[in-house]
């Protein structure tokens, strides 16, 4: 049977595993709210489809394997809202799904280390949200469940040299705050390792082995630009928008060895400033 990966709400993460399945004579179906976005996803490789809106039943016979990137609101996980008896009557069909969720899900633990049997004790809204639909696809009987919990993610596109050249970046400082972050590939490349070994109802942290304050990255971003260090700002008085404030709300460092120990993942970027360096390659070179 053809390896199909159907994938729910295609956006960054997902399009990156693309590129290393497609390849290997996948076929990816990938879902978007906009019809602005299918060119790009065709473009890619992809065979597109706008959901919610479209029917989705063809999709869902073809598939061997599912990846959901959708967001959850307080209301609960989209996918499952509108196609939940779907899948679930074919959760035996499925060789692997995954979820992308949050390292979010664990909480503040004021800087100490957190790993995949660390309580989940969310802070914050979005947070609370990701535990719940964990809860509600891990509650579907005989799928092949995995959860991936990612850091803060960075690559292509999501860097913070733009800023850094613009002369708007700041250094928030925030006592004791520490971050954990991923690279696009390195998320992918976790991915691709647990399809190819796949352990239903595992967890995944997804970061590097490198956490560190927001303001070092900064820091380090104008550095290799050789440009001057950005100005500090004192968390207490930054003008900051409620998501922004949503990521001081917690400071915690995240261990990754299990991908490492059970999926054999060997970082391509193990900490930001060789993440960045790459980065600031790949736009010279473009």
């Amino acid at each position: 049977m053809e390896k199909t990966l159907l994938s729910f709400g295609h956006g960054y993460s997902a399009a990156a595993l693309a590129k290393i399945l497609e390849p290997q004579g996948w076929r990816i179906i990938g879902t978007s709210r906009s019809e602005e976005k299918l060119p790009r996803l065709m473009q890619a490789g992809v065979k597109p489809r706008v959901w919610p809106g479209a029917d989705m039943t063809p999709a869902l016979n073809a598939a061997t394997h599912l990846l959901i990137s959708t967001a959850p609101t307080e209301a609960g996980d989209p996918v499952l809202a509108e196609l939940r008896d779907e899948i679930t009557k074919r959760a035996k069909q499925f060789e692997w799904v995954g979820y992308l969720s949050t390292t979010g899900v664990y909480g503040d633990h004021n800087g100490g280390w957190v790993d995949e049997d660390t309580p989940l004790t969310p802070a914050t809204k979005r947070g609370i949200a990701r535990v719940k639909a964990e809860a509600e696809w891990a509650a579907i009987p005989d799928l092949p469940l995995h959860i991936f919990r990612l850091a803060g993610i960075y690559g292509p596109g999501r860097g913070p040299f733009s800023k850094v050249r613009a002369g708007t970046a700041r250094r928030i400082i925030k006592k004791g705050q520490v971050f954990s972050r991923i690279h696009v590939d390195d998320i992918a490349q976790v991915l691709a390792a647990s399809i190819a070994k796949p352990n239903p109802g595992a967890a995944y942290n997804l970061c590097d082995d490198d956490p560190a304050p927001p303001q070092e990255v900064i820091g380090y971003a104008a550095e290799l630009l050789g440009l001057p260090l950005p100005e500090a700002v004192d968390f207490e008085t930054a003008e900051m928008t409620p998501m922004a404030q949503s990521f001081y709300a917690e400071s915690k460092k995240v261990r990754n060895d299990k991908i490492k120990d059970e999926l054999g993942v060997v970082l391509k970027y193990p900490d930001y400033r060789s993440g960045l360096k790459a980065l600031l390659a790949l736009e010279e070179s473009a």
